[in-house]
This record gives C-alpha cells, structure tokens and sequence, in this order.
C-alpha cells in the first residue's frame, strides 16, 4: 500500500480527496459535507493509512480530556458518519477497517494527487438530461449527512412555477460481484421510473437510455451539467447482500456543484419497493417540486426478493433486444410472476417480451400474442393505474391488427404518463401504419426527446420517415443511429432499406449485410438482404436467400411477410400473393406495415392487394 507522509496536507484515495488545508473531503471534484470531529478522525486515519490508529490515538486527537466521558459514543458516530460519507461498510470494509478491541485502520490505497482535477468527476454512467436534474448513481456513494449539512450548503432551490429537468445516473454496484450489474441498473431504471411519476408538469426525468453512455464514464459534473442542462444530480450505489439491499443516494446542485442531501439506507430486499418511493419523495421535497395530486405511494407493498431479481434480471436482458436477450428475459419475467403472482409490472414486462420476439421475427405470432396479450390483461387487473400496462396492451392489439382498441390503450397510457417514452413511440408507429404520418413524427419525435440515446426509438424515428417516402431525412437519422453505436443490427436494417429505395443499391447492400450479420442471420433481416439483390437485378442471389429461408421454416419460425417482399422485389406477382395469403393466415405482425410499406408500392391497384388490405382493416 501508497502511503503519504502525514507532512502531507493533500490527500488522494480512489475518487475522494481529502484537503486538510481547506478542512474538505470532496469526492470527484465535488464538496462531501462532514462536520468537524469526523473530518478530524478521518484526517488522522488517512495520515496514518495502513497503520492501526488506536481508540486512545483518537481521543489524543480529536477529543479534549474535559469531554472524555462522551469519547465511546462521539468516536463511534464519527466513524459511523465517516463511512456513510465514503460509501464505506463496516461489515465488509473497503475504506476503514475495525480492529477489535484496538481500534481502526484506513485500508484503501492512499497517495499524493499529481494535478488538481479539472472538474469533479463521475465513475458512475450519467443518465443524459435536458434541462434539470441528474440523478445518478454513481461511485461509492455520499452518505447522509442529515438536514444540518444540507441546510448548511443551501442555495435558493427553484420556485415552486419552475420546471427542473432530473437524469439519475446509474447506480454503481458495489456488491464486488460484476453478476450482480443487473441489480443495479434495475434500481437506477426503477428510481427513474418513480422520480418521473411524482409531477410530470413540473418535473422531467430523463429516460434510462438517455443517460447510459455516462456509465464509468468519468465524465465531469460541470461537463455533464453543460451536456445535458442539468439543474442538479443524484448519485447512488447499490450494495447487496442475500436479502438485504443498502442504498447511498447523493443530490447536487449542478451549477454551483453543492450538496443538497444525502443519505443511506439499509432494508430488507422485501422492503425495496417502499424505499424507492419514499427516497423519489424526499428528492421531489428537496428540489421543492410538489407531488401531483393523484400521484399514489407503492409503499403498502412489499415484494418478494426472489421476484424483484428476477423482473431485474428481465428488464436487464430485454434492454439487450438480441433473440437471446429476449427469451432470457421471458424466463426471468416468468420467474417473477411464479414468486410473486401480483407483481404487476413483471407481468407487463412479459408482455412486451412476447410482443418484441414476434416483431423480431424470432417467434411466430401464434406462440407469442396470446401470452402476450394475457400478461398485459393482468398487468392492468393489477394495476389499472399503469400506463406501462395500459402501454403494453396497445402493443398487443396493434398486432392483433384491433385498430380502434390499440389507440384507446395509447392514449390511455400516455394520459397517465405523458412522459412514458415508449408509449409515444408504440403510438407513433400505429399512426405510422394507419397513414396518418404528420401525427406519427409528432410522437416519435416525443419519444426522442424523452429517450435521445434510446437506439430503436431513434431507429423508429427514421423508420417515420422511411414510411413517409422521405428517403433523404430517414438515411439521415439512420445515418445518425448507426454513429451512436455501430453494432445496433435495426439501425443498418433501417439505412440499408432506405438506401434501397433510393436506388444506392451498393450502400444499401452493405448495410443490409451487416443487419443480417449483427442480428444473427434473423429470417427478416436476410429477407431485406434478398430485396437488395433483386432491386439491383441480381435475380440468381436473391432466389438463393428466398430458397434458405423457405428451408429454415421447416425447423424455424420464418415469416411469411419476409418472403413476400423478396418475390415483390422480383416483380413475381403470384409469388408475392401466394406468400401475403400465408402472411395473412399467419397473423405476421409485418401485415400490419402492408399499407405504407414501399416494396410494395407496384401492387397497390390490384384487386389482390386492395382486399388484403380490407382484411387487415388497413386504410
């Protein structure tokens, strides 16, 4: 271990810096509030750091001998405060040791700072923000500090007409076990979900993808506030152990870049739920936003721990949207609702689990809606103020091609949470697909706002465009996506079939490949593979691909909708009808697309078509 000579008067160890000069402790740059005693016993452990500093070193230190009688108690809630500030546990230590019967030591590597930082800093990833507040969950987390120091640091907080814009970076892990990464970016989405619930009039929070690139990103507080417009931000960690569940949460004022409020909690896994709303509640209080009236407490309801990890482990794989990432999340959401057969959202989030693995094209509707449908019923029986719920019906009936019923659950979702970003973009591409395009960019262009870092919302974006025939704004969004990560097999998808249309068949080719590849040769994606080739007259090539997927069906869910496009492009009319009739008795979720999709803008005035269309109850 680095130590530093107690000569010293700087002192760095991981993200905290302790200046004995100044009398501060900042971490990343930015102030921890601690009152004097235990700044005192603190500054003697890091001097002294690797070396037992005994009880009777302490009181030497730090306490007069005229208060000697209150020495046990006053080094035991400085040492209790000290840790709550360095996010430390005294039952498995990472910062200071407890020696029994003797006294403490300071354990973490400490040393001389090369430079002064450039700006606090973050190692948590920081939910990308508007205007407004980040709440992040970031590093080992400041404690609770109490009203005192928050008082103490106060700065006039924003009027009660203002609106605040709040991001909650993600939670850092801090169990020491990388499988446990889900549980903390499960905590992070859920506390977004709850702060975004309190008073959407005067409060945004920004959505889970929006803030995602920030994750161990070390990016600076000032530098995130200047990124994302940022009023304040919210760090925390996450420290779990079998059944119990400890949580650091920290609020900072971006601009001035002063501590708000801080505090730790430590309950039962059962209790996790009631935490997270009672910690939303006390961020709303702080910043002096007001609850909505109808905004209802989940504090009556505890959930199984067995149940939340495994709806943790379902939301952290469906975010993936990979076949894999999907039937794995099917498995853990199913889990759940076996532990705990009321836990609403986990039977929503099966629901869209069903949903987006026949939409991939990875199961047949047959297998999927049923049970997708069931699990949104429930989810709203449960909960019918849920407009994740009420959300994931609409998906369900949108497929089922029940027009009037899916826009009723749209709107019903989006009137309980108008900032749900997926319930705009589900809406926009029902609108999509109904013809009404001006509506569809409206919503999309919501959901990106809400979610800008979100790829398949801003994939859909483009996919607006796409089915609008604005070809040259669509490349340009797709173009965009793809920059965002290039790995994102529905952002190429989307490109390459604008680029098509736009007769650069050799970019789109390219692209179109490399959807195919990333998705792992997914039966659509190859089929828009084949579309390439046929629009740039390579026949032979793109017969060879409608004759793969015809032989994977035999041991595979291949959609019929896929083929019909390939024999569309071929300009085979009788092979495009036969396999639209197939579509058709299949439920393919793709008939939906039928009226705007742009392969097949050559068979409009067949009779053929006009009555697919009328049997789809399409415009």
């Amino acid at each position: 271990m680095q130590t530093t000579s107690p000569s010293s008067e700087l002192f760095q160890f991981g993200l905290f810096q302790l200046d004995l000069k100044t009398g501060e402790l900042r971490k990343a740059g930015v102030r921890v509030k601690l009152q004097d005693q235990p700044f005192r016993v603190l500054a003697l452990l890091v001097e002294r750091a690797g070396q037992l500093v005994t009880r009777e070193d302490l009181r030497q230190r730090v306490w007069p001998s005229n208060v000697y009688v209150d020495f046990d108690q006053g080094l035991n809630n400085s040492i209790k405060k000290v840790r709550e500030a360095l996010g430390d546990s005294a039952d498995s230590p990472t910062v200071i040791e407890t020696v029994a019967r003797h006294g403490y030591r300071f354990i973490a590597p400490v040393s001389a700072p090369p430079a002064p930082p450039a700006g606090p800093r973050f190692t948590s990833e920081s939910h990308t923000l508007r205007r407004g507040i980040l709440v992040g969950a970031g590093g080992a987390l400041l404690a609770a500090f109490g009203f005192w120091a928050w008082h103490e640091s106060a700065t006039p907080l924003a009027p009660f007409s203002a609106r605040v814009t709040l991001a909650v970076l993600p939670f850092d892990n801090l169990s020491g076990d990388p499988e446990q990464e889900f549980f903390s970016d499960g905590m992070t989405e859920e506390m977004i979900a709850q702060l975004g619930k309190l008073n959407p009039e005067r409060l945004t929070v920004m959505a889970p993808g929006t803030v995602a690139k920030y994750k161990h990103s070390g990016v600076a507080v000032n530098e995130i506030g200047r990124e994302l417009h940022a009023d304040y931000v919210v760090q925390g960690s996450v420290r779990r152990v079998p059944d119990r569940v400890r949580i650091t949460v920290h609020l900072i004022q971006v601009p001035e870049q002063t501590d708000r409020w801080a505090e730790s909690y430590d309950r039962d896994v059962k209790d996790v739920l009631a935490l997270q709303d009672s910690v939303a509640r006390t961020i709303a209080d702080q910043i002096n936003i007001k609850l909505a009236p109808a905004t209802p407490s989940r504090a009556a309801r505890n959930v199984d721990p067995g149940a939340y990890e495994a709806y943790l482990k379902g939301r952290y794989y469906w975010n993936k949207r990979t076949a894999s990432g999907m039937q794995k999340a099917q498995a853990y959401f199913q889990q759940a609702i076996d532990k705990d057969p009321g836990y609403g959202a986990a039977y929503s989030g099966l629901a869209d689990c069903n949903s987006g693995l026949t939409w991939h094209g990875f199961n047949s509707p047959a297998e999927t809606l049923p049970k997708a449908k069931a699990a949104a019923l429930k989810a709203i029986e449960i909960d019918p103020q849920s407009a994740e719920a009420h959300a994931s019906l609409g998906l369900v009936l949108h497929h089922e091609w029940d027009w009037p019923a899916a826009e009723a659950e749209f709107k019903r979702a989006l009137q309980l949470d108008p900032r749900y970003a997926n319930a705009h973009h589900w809406y926009g591409d029902y609108l999509s697909v109904r013809g009404r395009h001006d509506e569809a960019l409206v919503e999309a262009k919501k959901a990106s706002e809400l979610d800008p870092l979100n790829l398949m919302i801003d994939t859909w974006l483009g996919l607006r465009y796409y089915l609008a025939r604005n070809y040259d704004r669509a490349a340009e969004q797709g173009r965009s996506t793809v920059e965002l990560d290039q790995n994102f097999a529905a952002a190429h998808l989307l490109l390459g079939e604008t680029y098509v249309q736009m007769r650069r068949h050799e970019q789109g080719l390219a692209e179109l490949e490399s959807a195919a590849t990333l998705s792992g040769d997914s039966p659509l994606y190859l089929a828009q593979v084949a579309v390439a080739y046929a629009a740039e007259g390579r026949k032979a090539e793109a017969l060879q691909i409608a004759a793969r997927l015809q032989a994977a069906a035999l041991n595979r869910y291949v959609s019929p909708y896929g083929l019909a496009q390939v024999y569309a492009a071929l300009n085979d009319k009788e092979q495009t009808f036969k396999w639209l009739d197939n579509a058709f008795a299949d439920r393919s979720v793709w008939m939906t697309y039928l009226a705007v999709d742009p392969v097949f803008d050559d068979y409009r005035t067949d009779q053929r078509f006009q009555d697919l269309l009328r049997r789809v109850r399409l415009p």
